[in-house]
């Protein structure tokens, strides 16, 4: 459910027509603003899970993911994963970040280095963590205080952690203090310094396509919306805005683009895409549509042919 080229109505609809065509789970980004003007769209992901926690009965859900530090302060972050797990029956896992400064700077809150948005993802982690568990929290950090918290409808079944990963402190973040890795790179270096750090938990990843007929159509589009995916997160991390983003990627040619993003309706292509993920060790892998406009043809597509290639691996 990409926030950032669908309306809610149209993600809840999605994730629900998901779920009948057999796909294993979902996420939902989080995002305040597009990656770009062309993408066009970003409605709050919470109110989006909410009504998907209610209009879908099988799919698991989960944030891919929120960023625990500026916008949303942890305590509240608790709140809303403890009530997603209970309007979802148990089916939700919180993935957590330390965000790009797109979707953070709004509240006009500085942006920090990442050693400190690492530092203060800790204090998160521990508050949310806390407050999940059950029980009254204060908590005095450098960051962050929690003043006599507690979450007064706690989840009725344990809420999944996921931590982001780009690099070797987040994965011993993650290793240390979370129950899953969430990458969108096959590196099995991440994979190795998760479980180093004693992570032991689902690897998941995510793999951008798409899916059209016409695959001239369906770079076109990935070059117009899915550009800025090449910068890497070092760059992505730092952008404000989706005019930066424009900015930084528009010398980005279609042919660059769909030499790294499936294009088009050749199977074996996005297979190949998917294969990295699982030679690196990962055991879930989120396929992200390019294109709000073209879920239903892609849907019905990977119910017809891809899901059943994926699962052949």
């Amino acid at each position: 459910m990409m926030c950032e080229q669908s309306s809610a109505a149209q993600l809840v609809a999605d994730v629900s027509a998901a779920e009948a065509a057999g796909f294993d789970f979902s996420v939902i980004s989080d995002h305040y603003q597009p990656w770009l003007d062309s993408q066009g769209r970003s409605p709050y992901a919470w109110s989006v899970l909410g009504a998907a926690a209610q209009a879908t009965e099988r799919i698991p859900l989960m944030t891919y993911v929120t960023c625990p530090l500026f916008r949303y302060h942890p305590v509240v972050v608790a709140q809303k994963a403890a009530t997603v797990q209970n309007l979802s029956n148990g089916r939700f896992r919180l993935g957590l970040g330390a965000g790009e400064r797109l979707n953070e700077h709004v509240v006009g809150t500085p942006w920090p280095s990442v050693g400190i948005r690492h530092r203060m993802l800790v204090e998160a982690l521990e508050i949310i963590s806390a407050l999940l568990e059950g029980g009254v929290v204060n908590y005095r950090g450098e960051h962050f205080q929690a003043d006599q918290a507690r979450l007064w409808e706690p989840p009725e079944k344990p809420v999944p952690i996921g931590v982001a990963v780009s690099g070797p402190e987040s994965c011993r973040l993650a290793g240390a203090r979370a129950d899953l890795m969430v990458a969108v790179q096959p590196e099995p270096k991440l994979r190795e310094l998760y479980e180093e750090a004693g992570g032991s938990g689902s690897r998941v990843g995510q793999v951008a396509v798409a899916y059209d007929a016409d695959r001239d159509a369906a770079v076109a589009r990935a070059r117009e919306q899915f550009r800025w995916f090449g910068l890497g997160w070092k760059v992505m991390a730092e952008l404000p805005n989706p005019d930066a983003f424009d900015a930084a990627s528009s010398s980005v040619t279609p042919e660059e683009v769909a030499e790294s993003i499936p294009c088009g309706p050749d199977v074996d292509a996005h297979v190949e895409a998917v294969k990295p993920f699982l030679d690196a060790g990962f055991d879930e892998v989120a396929l992200v549509q390019i294109g709000g406009d073209r879920q239903g043809e892609f849907i019905a597509w990977a119910e017809r042919e891809l899901l059943p290639a994926l699962r052949a691996l």
